[in-house]
């Protein structure tokens, strides 16, 4: 592996960290009706004698700001979804009907607020943790570079400066994304 691939690897893997991150807060609800509040998340439902993720089994729409509603493609799998959103961590509480589900999005109560701001800044931490195990690699691997006298000793220097402002950057990045979440949070 050449220097220029080993920062690349690098950039990639913490691109990853942050679109994990992201990935968590979709699930964080805000108080609106998003889709991706139940379809991304721990919503498995028990169907067909095995565990499915919920958007594979039905089409989940928004048609109000308060409101999401799950369209199962086979009506017998209508209880199983029922079911499997209200045992999920979402603190949801559906409406079946016959052939659809209704999923009313509660308000947010301060103490909720404040609870889901403190969720999202473990998110944000536990982001960073895995952003500074992606730096250490790095740091691991141009020590071996080095090694494999594929680095001279300014080369070291360069490649560490370069994992270290990449560690910079997407730390900056994971800050943002968590303020932003945070200030949709507290909205009101």
């Amino acid at each position: 592996m050449d220097p220029d691939e080993a920062i690349l690897n690098v950039e990639e893997a913490m691109i990853k960290c942050v679109d994990h991150l992201n990935h968590e807060f979709v699930g964080v609800r805000t108080g609106k009706a998003s889709p991706a509040l139940i379809e991304n998340l721990d919503v498995h439902v028990q169907a067909y004698g095995g565990v499915s993720k919920l958007k594979s089994l039905a089409v989940i729409s928004a048609p109000e700001p308060r409101m999401l509603v799950v369209q199962p493609f086979d009506p017998a799998t209508t209880r199983d979804i029922d079911r499997a959103i209200r045992e999920s961590k979402l603190g949801l509480n559906p409406a079946a009907a016959e052939r659809s589900i209704r999923v009313p999005i509660p308000e947010l109560s301060e103490e909720r607020r404040r609870d889901m701001v403190k969720l999202i800044k473990q998110l944000a931490e536990e982001a960073k943790v895995r952003l500074r195990a992606v730096r250490k690699d790095g740091m691991d691997t141009a020590k071996k570079l080095k090694a494999a006298n594929l680095l001279t000793e300014d080369g070291l220097k360069d490649f560490e400066d370069e994992v270290q402002s990449l560690t910079n950057k997407y730390t900056k990045k994971i800050d943002d994304h968590a303020v932003a979440k945070e200030a949709d949070l507290m909205k009101v």
